[in-house]
């Protein structure tokens, strides 16, 4: 059987390996496995293919219950397959993903178009937990799997004049149902201020859970910014350019009295619609009942980022 990537999991790893590795996830998922053992399936699946190999980054473990695999796959903001939470894992199939470019342009001595192999192997592959929060006011704890974006960004060169980094999304009407609906602007647009994106904890992603990217979770490349709601990790990236302006966001553009250029998660500011101060960590018990946690500054990720906006008022620039 065919993930939604299109890639067989034999691609990935031997079919004994792959079963005994989902009957771990399901362990890990119902939270009785340990997060140390997680890792190490997880590394042991991407061991097996001799163009992809993870090695769990301790630095980015949490003690944090892991969100199971079905609720990371099945319940998705991305519109360019619908607004429904369901509709992407129901539609996303669609969604070719080989062959697969990603162009690197702007403000840089070395623009280039990579494909997806070179990417793959432009750096070592890591294992990442990271906390992973919506704008909603649900959040979920994802093993990720990929590696610094600041790789990709020495690799292009940037020029002194660069100032922020623009990421665009495919938008395909043909591929994707929901570029049909006018909700956005398309292509998605999403971007960072470039220190923001030079950060460590900035993951250009190829996988979750062991796996590559299903396609409802932004296959085959997708950015990850632990720190920020999560509509700021842009997916299915086609182009990534360097430019000396703040780039026009797309929910930014929709709604900018509701959506900043930073979003950065900050629960003393809140929604015009709803309190950031707390969330509710998807597939916990109880359901939508489940008790809300308080939300931290940065995603609880301070220490690693608080610098980057030293002087500046949050509230304005939220």
């Amino acid at each position: 059987m065919k993930n939604h990537s299109g890639i067989l999991p034999s691609d990935i790893t031997p079919k004994e390996v792959f079963e005994k590795r989902r009957q771990l996830i399901k362990l890990a998922a119902s939270g009785a496995f340990g997060l140390a053992n997680a890792a190490i399936f997880s590394r042991a699946a991407f061991a097996q293919n001799t163009q992809l190999t993870a090695k769990p980054n301790p630095k980015y473990f949490l003690t944090d219950k892991l969100t199971s695999y079905k609720d990371v796959t099945n319940y998705n903001n991305f519109y360019e397959f619908g607004t429904d939470k369901s509709d992407p894992a129901k539609y996303a199939h669609t969604l070719k993903t080989k062959p697969w470019t990603v162009s690197v342009e702007g403000l840089v001595n070395k623009p280039k178009t990579w494909d997806l192999d070179s990417l793959l192997k432009l750096a070592p592959m890591e294992e990442r937990v990271y906390r992973f929060r919506c704008v909603e006011g649900w959040s979920m704890v994802i093993p990720w799997v990929g590696y610094s974006l600041s790789h990709l960004i020495k690799a292009s060169e940037p020029q002194g004049s660069a100032k922020y980094i623009e990421f665009i999304s495919l938008a395909d009407p043909k591929q994707m149902p929901g570029v049909n609906n006018r909700v956005l602007n398309w292509p998605y647009t999403e971007g960072l201020r470039l220190d923001e994106a030079m950060n460590d904890l900035s993951l250009l992603t190829f996988g979750l859970y062991g796996e590559v990217l299903p396609n409802q979770n932004g296959a085959p490349i997708r950015l990850v910014v632990p720190w920020k709601y999560g509509f700021k990790s842009a997916k299915s990236i086609v182009k990534i350019r360097f430019t000396d302006k703040e780039p026009a966001t797309s929910w930014k553009v929709s709604a900018p009295y509701e959506y900043g250029f930073y979003s950065n998660v900050n629960p003393l500011v809140n929604h015009p619609r709803w309190s950031q101060a707390t969330e509710r960590r998807i597939g916990s018990e109880g359901g939508i009942f489940a008790p809300k946690i308080k939300t931290l500054p940065f995603n609880g990720y301070a220490d690693q980022v608080a610098h980057l906006y030293k002087d500046m008022d949050l509230r304005k620039f939220y």
